[in-house]
């Protein structure tokens, strides 16, 4: 495989899992963060870092809001839910999850 289709096929499959995190409101970032160790916040974070590596610059509402689909405040009103006891005890295992 090419270089190039490599870049395409890669930023193909970042595409499809924003879009993904887009559509499944219902899984809340505490979820993500308990289960895989990262969440929309962490990826909207790496995004920004690689365009700073890049010499771009990138707020983080910018860069939030390209994975939210929204700005961030806004999805939260609309999406974000009170992480229950066992989300909250699930978290605290892991308090290295977050960067």
């Amino acid at each position: 495989m090419t270089a190039p289709s490599t870049t395409e096929l890669e930023a193909a499959a970042f595409r499809r899992l924003v879009q993904h995190l887009r559509e499944r409101t219902d899984v809340q970032n505490i979820d993500l963060m308990n289960l895989a160790g990262f969440c929309r916040n962490c990826l909207s974070r790496w995004y920004r870092e690689a365009a700073a590596e890049r010499g771009q610059t990138l707020t983080d509402p910018a860069a939030r809001e390209i994975v939210y689909g929204m700005p961030y405040k806004e999805w939260q009103a609309k999406y974000q839910k009170e992480a229950s006891p066992a989300q909250q005890a699930a978290f605290v295992k892991y308090p290295n999850t977050i960067a």
